[in-house]
C-alpha cells in the first residue's frame, strides 16, 4: 500500500531503461489521481505489486504493460506502456533510448543530426532491415532481436503521424546518403524517401557536406525535442550508451550548436538537388 509522502521513494528514470519505465508509470498514475491500490484493482494485481514496478524492483511484463494501457486508456497510443515494454524487452537499443521514443511520440518539434546512416524516422523498412540483418550477422543482436528492432522503429515512426504532425528537422551528414546499405534498389528507394520528406509541410531537410570540413558542430547522432509545454530534451550517442538530458544548462550549448549547423548546412534545395545527383550516380 502507498505510505505517506514522506516513505515515496524518489525515483531516477535515468539510471535505466527500466527505472525509466517505473517513473512513467508512477507519473501516469498520479496524473489520473489514483493510488497503487487503485490502479491495481483497474488492472487486477496488488498495489504491491504496481510499487515494485515503479521502483523498480519488479521488471514489468508485456501482460502487465498491456493491463496499464487498458486502465490509463493508452492502449494503441504513442504513450502506450506495452510498446516501451517492446522497447525494454529489446535488449539490442541502447540506455535511454526507450524513453527518449517516448518523448518523440509527443514531440511538438523534432530536430534530428546523424553520420554515417538515415536516422531512424525517415528510414525505409528494408533500409532498416538492411542494418539490423548486418548485425545479426556481425552476432552483435540475434535474428529475433533484429525483428524485434525493426517492428519498434515501424511503431516510432507511426507515432509521428497524427492530426496535428510535428515540425520534424533532419540535418544529415552528406556520408549519409552516399554510404551503400542493401543494395542499389534498397538505397534507391531510401534516397526517395528523403526526397518525399522534404516536400512535406511539416518538415526541412538539409545535408552537411563533406565541405565543411571543420565547422561541422557534431561527430554523432543529436536528437533534440521540443515538447508541448516548450521544455527542450536532447538526446545523444555513442556507439555503446545513449544519454537522454533534461537539463537546461546542457541542453541548450546542443540547441546553439545544431542552430550554427543549420546556417552552415545547404538549403533544402540544394540538398534535394544533391541527393538527386547520388539517385543518379553522379559524383
Amino acid at each position: 500500500m502507498e505510505g505517506t509522502l514522506v516513505n515515496i521513494k524518489e525515483l531516477n528514470p535515468s539510471r535505466s531503461p527500466r527505472a525509466a519505465f517505473g517513473a512513467r508509470l508512477r507519473k501516469a498514475r498520479e496524473a489520473r489521481g489514483l493510488k497503487q491500490d487503485e490502479l491495481g484493482v483497474l488492472m487486477g494485481y496488488s498495489g504491491r505489486h504496481i510499487s515494485g514496478v515503479e521502483t523498480d524492483n519488479k521488471p514489468p511484463s508485456r501482460k502487465f504493460s498491456r493491463s496499464v494501457d487498458v486502465a490509463l486508456g493508452l492502449a494503441g497510443t504513442a504513450e502506450s506502456f506495452e510498446r516501451a515494454w517492446g522497447g525494454l524487452r529489446n535488449g539490442s537499443l541502447l540506455e535511454g533510448f526507450p524513453e527518449y521514443v517516448g518523448y518523440e511520440g509527443r514531440a511538438a518539434e523534432i530536430r534530428l543530426f546523424e553520420c554515417g546512416v538515415i536516422p531512424g524516422p525517415l528510414q525505409t523498412r528494408e533500409y532498416a532491415q538492411a542494418l539490423a540483418g548486418s548485425s545479426v550477422r556481425r552476432g552483435v543482436i540475434t535474428r529475433e532481436q533484429a525483428e524485434e528492432r525493426v517492428s519498434f522503429l515501424m511503431e516510432r515512426q507511426a507515432a509521428l503521424v497524427r492530426p496535428v504532425p510535428p515540425l520534424v528537422i533532419a540535418v544529415l551528414d552528406e556520408s549519409c546518403i552516399l554510404r551503400p546499405v542493401g543494395g542499389p534498389a534498397v538505397m534507391d528507394a531510401q534516397l526517395q524517401r528523403l526526397i518525399d520528406f522534404a516536400e512535406q509541410p511539416n518538415t526541412m531537410l538539409q545535408l552537411a557536406p563533406f565541405d565543411l570540413g571543420e565547422r561541422r558542430t557534431f561527430d554523432r547522432l543529436v536528437n533534440l525535442l521540443t515538447l508541448q509545454d516548450r521544455s527542450v530534451i536532447s538526446y545523444v550517442e555513442s556507439q555503446t550508451q545513449g544519454y537522454l538530458d533534461r537539463e537546461l544548462n546542457s541542453v541548450l550549448p546542443l540547441v546553439r550548436a545544431y542552430h550554427q549547423q543549420q546556417a552552415e548546412s545547404l538549403s533544402q534545395t540544394a540538398s534535394v538537388a544533391m541527393i538527386n545527383e547520388v539517385r543518379k550516380g553522379t559524383p
